[in-house]
């Protein structure tokens, strides 16, 4: 079975037995998430969302990316130089279940 379900502001693809990287949700690791907000499942797509299709994920882990380095400065001037760093955080999820 494969679903599409909104979570951050954005869509996820997904199948059972899949593991995805979503934005930082509230959960502690070994828990259960249900999203409803459920746009297509096995070729049935939803205005807006299906009625009564949830896909279940089990939380893995928490964790922040990698983090990137931001350089800005302006041209021929020595005098607007700045780095900034930032580390994005995620949460890893495990598809359960898709029900329609």
């Amino acid at each position: 079975m494969k679903a599409i379900f909104v979570t951050g502001g954005k869509q996820y693809y997904v199948s059972e037995g899949e593991t995805i990287y979503v934005e930082k949700l509230d959960a502690e690791v070994g828990k259960e998430i249900t999203f409803d907000q459920v746009l297509y499942v096995d070729g049935v797509a939803g205005t807006p969302v299906v009625d009564g299709a949830k896909v279940v994920c089990s939380v893995d882990k928490q964790g922040k990316n990698k983090k990137i380095r931001i350089f800005t400065y302006k041209n021929k001037t020595k005098t607007s130089r700045k780095t900034k760093g930032h580390r994005q955080p995620y949460t890893k999820l495990t598809v359960k279940k898709i029900t329609k």
